[in-house]
């Protein structure tokens, strides 16, 4: 397994698609051996130097703690370590858009978690197993650390993660989730969390099945008039962010805490699941015996 670079950048920059693809190499993606750092920080764009938030070394810290925790279950590192890299690295949905900032952290910063984490796997047609390069530079449900901190920034409640924790247990409700629309609306994210925590649909193709369904209902049924939301403070984002500054390391055995937004109203998610529940009753889920 490949290790840590020689040289790991003091702050997070942008990497563009095309910058970073001489850094793909078969070493790396066959998680042979990385590269040592020093030629990549050639190409990569600065970020505001006054900004306390660019600042690697407190997720190179996470990466580290992740890997030791969950050396033995690498997969339950994801429940760890979203909401965490959520709070540590505090962007607005804009700034979190720029896949470049992503390729940095997969390509500069941890290559070694990116290959740890999604270790090679055998391709089609039986070659040599190798890391599918969307890990280090994808769609934002494919990339190894964009695709944790949308999870926690949907499914996170307000300044609550604990739904972000489940919702991340199972790795088909967040790659779903994260490729529909309708889970930026808070209510639909929070009753997901309630019909997996309740045991309603639970494995990949039942997952599958109600997703399918969801999003078939969400095309005549407006969820918004179903399940109405608290309209978001920017102000509570905008007053987080600036705390980034003076905010200690998150907490390794306690959730951290969020941006301090009101909860989604609870009427609404309990409305919600139970009509999630029922729709799965019918949903298409492939292998299940229809009820007569």
């Amino acid at each position: 397994m490949i290790e840590k670079p020689h040289h790991v950048p003091e702050r997070l920059g942008l990497l563009s698609a095309t910058a970073a693809d001489p850094y793909l190499t078969e070493d790396l993606l066959k998680g042979v051996q990385g590269h040592g750092g020093v030629d990549l920080a050639k190409v990569v764009e600065p970020l505001p130097e006054d900004d306390a938030r660019w600042s690697v070394e407190p997720l190179r810290d996470l990466v580290d703690d992740a890997k030791y925790q969950f050396k033995d279950n690498r997969t339950d590192a994801d429940s760890w370590l979203a909401p965490r890299l959520h709070a540590t690295l505090r962007l607005t949905r804009r700034e979190a858009a720029d896949k470049r900032i992503w390729n940095h952290l997969a390509l500069a910063v941890a290559p070694d978690y990116v290959a740890w984490r999604h270790a090679p796997a055998p391709t089609q047609g039986g070659s040599e197993p190798r890391i599918n390069p969307a890990r280090f530079k994808g769609a934002p449900d494919r990339q190894c650390f964009s695709r944790l901190w949308w999870a926690a920034e949907m499914f996170r409640n307000g300044q609550d993660y604990a739904p972000v924790v489940a919702a991340c247990a199972n790795q088909d409700l967040i790659h779903n989730a994260l490729r529909m629309d309708l889970v930026d609306h808070r209510p639909t994210a929070q009753a997901l969390v309630r019909v997996l925590e309740r045991g309603i649909a639970g494995t990949g193709r039942e997952i599958n099945g109600l997703m399918t369904a969801i999003n078939i209902a969400g095309a005549t049924l407006v969820y918004d008039a179903l399940a109405p939301d608290e309209p978001r403070d920017p102000e509570a984002l905008r007053q987080w962010i600036a705390e980034a500054e003076s905010a200690p390391p998150v907490p390794r055995h306690d959730l951290p805490t969020g941006p301090d937004e009101e909860p989604v109203p609870e009427k609404s998610v309990a409305t919600l699941t139970e009509y999630f529940a029922e729709l799965f009753e019918t949903a298409p889920v492939r292998g299940r015996v229809p009820q007569a």
